[in-house]
């Protein structure tokens, strides 16, 4: 068994619910733990006089209800997972994850994407950077 966990990065959207149900099934298949990272920062829009003026303990409070609901919406009320909220760009942040991962898992596009795009930001930027495997689950559209 490989100590390495399985990892995957949400933000909220249906596509990372998605992304989360899949990492919980191979992380339990491979026998590996599943580690939930969800990152958020100040944009640069704002300085760093503004920035210091941000309550960071809300918001890292706010990200983790997030990650906790996709987990419970992806998993069913009650599942555990270990949650990790961090600070800086999600890109990074996930590269960063990836050192210690044995496979990183995202959905196609997140809350930030334009909708005509096959590969948002963050996952473009993991299939190009980082050191373990990425699993990109593509983008379910809804039907109307």
């Amino acid at each position: 068994m490989d100590a390495k966990p399985v990892i995957v990065g949400v933000d909220g959207s249906q596509d990372c619910v998605r992304a989360t149900k899949w990492a919980a099934e191979y992380a339990k298949y491979v026998g590996a733990p599943l580690q939930v990272v969800i990152a958020w920062e100040v944009t640069t829009l704002y300085d760093e006089t503004f920035s210091s003026k941000w309550d960071h303990t809300a918001v890292e409070k706010k990200h983790r209800e997030v990650a906790d609901k996709v987990v419970s919406e992806a998993l069913g009320d009650g599942a555990q997972a270990d949650v990790r909220v961090e600070h800086g760009n999600a890109s990074e942040v996930m590269v960063r994850a990836s050192h210690d991962a044995q496979l990183i898992v995202v959905g196609s596009r997140g809350h930030g994407g334009f909708t005509g795009m096959l590969l948002g930001s963050v996952s473009q930027h993991l299939v190009t950077h980082a050191r373990c495997p990425v699993t990109v689950l593509p983008h379910e559209k809804t039907k109307k």
